[in-house]
């Protein structure tokens, strides 16, 4: 009886102590000679490494200056960055900046070194990239209709490039393949500044990437443009009288590359809720909003930028993702 009394004393003492520690270190969270870190598990000068950039600028204007940082790490897909984060000290200052992979890569890696729902904080969603269908500018189709028609006739030809296993362009074309009944040839390249060469060139026949990397070659008639990914029209000026897949028969079809950002599990709710307030001061800052606006992306004001909502969300993603995956029979490791 008195060794279990001085025990539930000695773990009401500890619980108190670590309640204790970490409001203070809530309380003074971010400390002055501490940078926060975005780990991105993408290379620099990709469309999803300029918004980590752009929200890591605003987040900091919210901070009052605070420093953020952006650290690439890449390899696997992204899967090692991310196992980065989920491995760090969970005390706010290493955070997980990545996009549409949260919820794709557990279909794509037969075993990852992480577990995506139980091993992060979700912070918040930040901005979404469309797709945009675009074809080497000696193809002979100049409409979707066109296109559709070549496609069948040359069905399991057609070549398709994406910036390698898990990125945007693969999801997207394994989609389009999918909705339209159609085997395309997958020429995998190490990114995507290799691959639009090749389209440019030639070399292949069709890409479907992000706006933020297409705008410039469909403005320069470098490429065709078809068709872009999402439920409405993009006010973009150089693809604002582009239909999208869905009004020309793909019936909801819907891609999107979504960012988020994420802490390690455990991370004090205190902290959690500081961040998440920056996130969402930022994706109000008016100097983000143009910045991404300009690259074709759309900044989420719904309540995805909460924690509950942007979890649930990346579910959602993952389940919609994991059957058309499994089909193609493709995986990274």
């Amino acid at each position: 009886m008195r060794v279990d009394f001085r025990f539930n004393l000695l773990l009401a003492f500890v619980l108190t102590t670590l309640g204790v520690w970490n409001a203070a270190q809530a309380q003074e969270f971010p400390q002055a000679s501490r940078n926060i870190t975005f780990v991105l598990p993408y290379a620099a000068g990709g469309p999803t490494d300029k918004a980590a950039r752009d929200l890591a600028q605003a987040m900091s204007r919210a901070m009052g200056g605070h420093p953020i940082v952006i650290e690439n790490v890449t390899g696997a897909s992204g899967s090692i960055g991310t196992a980065k984060v989920a491995r760090a000290t969970n005390d706010g200052y290493t955070l997980l900046f990545t996009h549409i992979a949260q919820a794709t890569l557990s279909s794509f890696f037969r075993k990852l070194p992480y577990d995506v729902e139980k091993d992060f904080e979700y912070l918040g969603m930040v901005s979404e990239n469309p797709m945009n269908l675009i074809a080497r500018p000696t193809l002979a189709a100049n409409h979707f209709s066109e296109l559709v028609q070549w496609l069948q006739a040359n069905n399991g030809k057609v070549t398709i490039g994406n910036a390698g296993p898990g990125s945007a362009s693969h999801l997207c074309g394994m989609m389009l393949q999918s909705a339209l009944k159609i085997n395309m040839v997958p020429v995998p390249y190490k990114g995507t500044a290799p691959a639009m060469t090749d389209l440019m060139g030639g070399q292949i026949d069709l890409m479907c990437d992000q706006t933020t990397t297409t705008i410039a070659q469909v403005e320069a008639k470098k490429v065709k443009s078809y068709a872009v990914t999402t439920p409405v029209r993009l006010s973009n000026p150089a693809l604002k009288d582009m239909p999208t897949l869905n009004e020309l028969g793909l019936k909801d079809f819907y891609v999107a590359i979504w960012q988020g950002l994420y802490a390690p599990a455990g991370t004090p709710p205190a902290i959690l809720t500081k961040l998440n307030q920056a996130l969402k001061a930022a994706v109000k800052d008016p100097e983000f909003i143009r910045r991404q606006e300009n690259g074709g992306a759309t900044v989420f004001t719904d309540a995805r930028v909460e924690p509950g909502a942007h979890k649930a969300f990346v579910g959602a993603e993952a389940a919609k993702w994991a059957p058309i995956i499994k089909a193609s029979g493709v995986y990274a490791d």
